[in-house]
């Protein structure tokens, strides 16, 4: 206060001219400090404005307010950034940095009162900082901010090394009104969409599945084997037979309960057929024996010791056959033919039964088949 007053006397007894010069000077040097002051207060809201308050939050400004949601997408209810990236196809699993060009300075930064952002990460420290998740086992484990598994939805690497949920981190940045990690409460971090804890979660499903198949095949293969190889157990051995001799009879049950003359008729009916059609293929295709043929069959007739004819049950005469002694002078006389398929008959039974048939080529009367006859 001294001091003061020595001053202002000292000014009084300056001349009038000097005394305005001193007043003006100080006037312009308290207007600097405030227009100082002024510029500084709005460099720091600017400042909390656009780094720390979180873009979504309630602001005073309504011009700000109509500007933001001018950037959103009225149909899909997002920024029109946030659509270009979700539009992208999530099953190629690409990798790729959030905002990647760094926002612009802020008013504050300019001037110097508040230390610049680092500058972005490149693809190598990127790489880093997830070697460092890795190891950690950030996407092994439950996120952080909802405490559940990651399982197939989108995951965000932040440049601290932690992971999260997209949608719990944007969650949790517009309930804070801050961007800072939740877990070490680093700011001013990059984010990174990465599928790790996807294709864990499928490598985890896929492995399960195998468990699965092959416990199902070594239980199907032990059936199988409990159910043919009998055990050495006493108490095992007789269950196993008792179902062995229940399953057969369960069979045999099953097979006396179905119609067995439905059964035998078609049985029948297909072996007619067959039968037709070899006598339509015998019938076509056959051709006349030759001498030796001949000689061959009745060859065959001797040595089955053949005596009656089939049709008449009398017995047969031939100079090659032999006959018995005591037969009648009558059926000596009697001509005997031999047929192709070695069978033996009187001529006139023969004639008899070619006659009697209605087919225009008469088969044997014993085995069906399409013959050729030779008298003997």
């Amino acid at each position: 206060m001294r001091l003061h007053g020595e001053r202002r006397r000292v000014l009084d007894r300056l001349p009038g001219n000097l005394s305005n010069t001193g007043m003006a000077m100080r006037k312009d040097l308290k207007s600097k400090a405030r227009n100082k002051l002024v510029i500084n207060s709005v460099a720091f809201q600017d400042h909390i404005t656009r780094t720390l308050l979180h873009p979504n939050a309630s602001l005073s400004d309504p011009l700000l307010r109509c500007k933001r949601k001018a950037l959103r997408n009225p149909q899909a209810g997002e920024t029109v950034e946030e659509r270009g990236l979700q539009g992208q196809d999530w099953q190629e699993e690409r990798e790729y940095v959030l905002d990647p060009t760094p926002p612009p300075l802020t008013l504050a930064q300019k001037l110097g009162l508040v230390a610049s952002p680092a500058g972005r990460l490149t693809e190598y420290e990127w790489t880093r900082v997830k070697a460092r998740s890795v190891r950690q086992g950030e996407s092994a484990q439950p996120c952080a901010i909802c405490r559940e598994e990651f399982l197939l939805h989108p995951q965000v690497l932040l440049s601290c090394s932690h992971v999260f949920h997209r949608a719990c981190l944007q969650a949790f940045e517009r309930f804070s009104r801050k961007k800072c990690c939740p877990m070490c409460r680093k700011e001013h971090y990059e984010m990174r969409v990465i599928h790790d804890a996807a294709r864990l979660f499928r490598h985890k499903c896929a492995t399960r599945i195998q468990a699965c198949w092959r416990g199902y095949a070594a239980r199907k293969k032990y059936r199988k084997l409990k159910s043919s190889i009998c055990p050495k157990d006493k108490r095992l051995r007789r269950k196993f037979f008792e179902e062995r001799l229940q399953e057969l009879n369960d069979s045999f049950v099953r097979y006396c309960h179905t119609d067995m003359e439905a059964f035998l008729c078609d049985i029948n009916r297909s072996l007619s057929s067959s039968r037709q059609v070899f006598q339509q293929l015998e019938k076509k295709y056959i051709s006349k024996p030759q001498e030796e043929d001949w000689d061959r069959i009745q060859s065959q007739v001797i040595q089955r010791g053949v005596r009656d004819c089939p049709i008449c049950l009398t017995a047969l005469c031939s100079p090659s056959l032999p006959t018995e002694a005591g037969t009648s002078s009558l059926h000596q006389h009697r001509c005997t033919v031999l047929l192709s398929c070695s069978h033996l008959f009187h001529q006139l039974c023969l004639e008899a039964f070619e006659a009697f048939t209605v087919e225009s080529r008469p088969s044997c009367p014993l085995c069906r088949s399409v013959y050729h006859k030779k008298i003997i």
